[in-house]
């Protein structure tokens, strides 16, 4: 029994001074252990012109922290070479895997440069992170994360082809496992991208499919201008209504009444409705509430034509001349006389004049009527509109 034991402490203290001798892996060991990551790098690279292609079981790792460790006097070329090199090599484990393709296959797309690599790194990711997911022990959310991002730099890669398509696909498959708002962030910005170049055709896919996801108001509002410019105005209409229905915002109230305002033009009945969301606009937040209370007016006084404002306004600017004129007149004719001055016909004359006067200040007084209550109508209405929103 003794014997056994003592050959046993032979054996482990052999291997022990083995391993200890070993100076490619104590060279890496060293190279890891230090804390400055361009020290770091400096005696990776020293192993690496040592030992690579001598059987050391951490070549492979000493090629990939290369790639990973950030050092300002490493160019990315060398980045990239040393990180294509650890994954060629293999023997790496998942999360250092996932890591080299990420920084491969993100750096690719930034530099616009090799896209079909980085595409085909990012399918390897989601490969990789599918295949991890399921194992015993695995976090489930750690590699739906890095599936995400394998869908992302899928995104990006396909936007940089100008493949539109893809690129909304594979951003809408990483936003459905991260929830990550900065998705869609990237999806916007993309949108935008196409309508400030007035291609409404690949801008309308982008925020059609942003909010087919997020049913926000604010991306319905984004989607509802699109189509308005494009002359798509009844789609955009039932949109920016159908939003507005689920959350009231200024922005949203504005531009339904800016295209209910163009089809009141030649659709009279629409006057109505574009007034009550110009009100609705004028009441709640937004940066066009001044604008929208401008419009409101425009519309409810000079294009309701049951009310006949415009004619009312006209109407009495008339009158008021003529009374000018008819009073100017008297004063010449009679003005400056006294009752004994004045002959029987002149004072006729006068009382016709009087009775003119006072006839044409009637009817100014009863257009001023109608006036008013047309003033008074509208002010209703902003009342019924604050009451309606609370105000």
């Amino acid at each position: 029994m003794k014997k056994t034991l003592l050959l046993i402490l032979l054996i482990l203290l052999a291997a022990g001074a083995v391993w200890a001798q070993n100076p490619a892996d104590e060279a890496y060991i060293k190279a890891m252990t230090v804390q400055d990551n361009c020290e770091k790098v400096k005696l990776l690279k020293e192993f690496i012109n040592q030992y690579a292609g001598k059987g050391s079981q951490y070549e492979n790792y000493a090629y990939a922290y290369l790639c990973l460790l950030p050092c300002p006097s490493k160019s990315l070329q060398e980045s990239l070479n040393y990180g294509e090199k650890a994954l060629s090599v293999g023997g790496l484990d998942a999360e250092v895997k996932s890591s080299l393709m990420i920084f491969l296959a993100n750096n690719y797309v930034n530099q616009g440069q090799n896209l079909d690599k980085a595409k085909n790194y990012a399918s390897q990711l989601i490969e990789l992170g599918k295949v991890e997911k399921t194992k015993e022990g695995a976090n489930p959310d750690k590699w739906n994360k890095i599936i995400a991002a394998g869908h992302y730099i899928l995104g990006s890669a396909a936007e940089k082809a100008k493949d539109t398509a893809t690129a909304v696909e594979a951003y809408l498959n990483a936003y459905a496992l991260s929830k990550d708002k900065n998705i869609m962030v990237s999806l916007r910005k993309m949108g935008k991208t196409f309508a400030d170049a007035k291609n409404y055709a690949e801008a309308e896919k982008v925020y059609r499919a942003i909010y087919n996801q997020t049913k926000d108001p604010n991306d319905a509002l984004l989607l509802g201008q699109l189509l308005n410019r494009a002359g798509k105005n009844d789609e955009a209409l039932g949109l920016l209504k159908e939003a507005y229905s689920k959350k009231k915002t200024g922005e949203v109230a504005f531009s339904v009444a800016v295209i209910l305002a163009n089809k009141a033009k030649t659709d009279p009945a629409a006057v109505n409705e574009a007034v009550r969301y110009s009100l609705e606009a004028a009441f709640l937040p937004n940066p066009n509430s001044e604008q929208a209370m401008k419009m409101a007016e425009g519309l409810f006084f000079t294009m309701n034509k049951d009310l006949k404002y415009n004619e009312t306004v006209l109407a009495i600017q008339n009158k008021v001349k003529e009374l000018e004129e008819l009073t100017k007149i008297f004063n010449e004719r009679f003005g400056g006389k006294s009752e004994e001055e004045l002959t029987d016909k002149d004072k006729k004359k006068m009382q016709e004049f009087q009775a003119d006067i006072d006839a044409l200040q009637a009817e100014i007084d009863k257009l001023k009527k109608q006036q008013e209550a047309a003033i008074t109508k509208f002010n209703q209405l902003v009342e019924e509109t604050k009451r309606r929103l609370g105000k």
